[in-house]
């Protein structure tokens, strides 16, 4: 049971590392040729919902990115 917790918790890491350079990627891209993919609106549009959620939306914020770091 150990190995299966151990396997699935190892693919969800990859994939997280995975789709953080892909954003990464796209970001520099985006900058690079004028936003082509729309990431960066994107991350505007996620960070102006946090923004529009007041304290709520920056605690929300706060949790995420302690969970991330763990």
């Amino acid at each position: 049971m150990k190995n299966a917790f151990n396997t699935i918790t190892g693919w969800i890491s990859d994939i997280t590392d995975l789709l953080s350079k892909l954003l990464v990627l796209g970001i520099i891209i985006g900058i690079l040729f004028n936003d082509f993919f729309g990431v960066i609106g994107g991350i505007g549009a996620v960070m102006a919902q946090f923004g529009d959620a007041g304290l709520a939306g920056l605690l929300a914020l706060v949790l995420i990115v302690t969970w991330y770091n763990k």
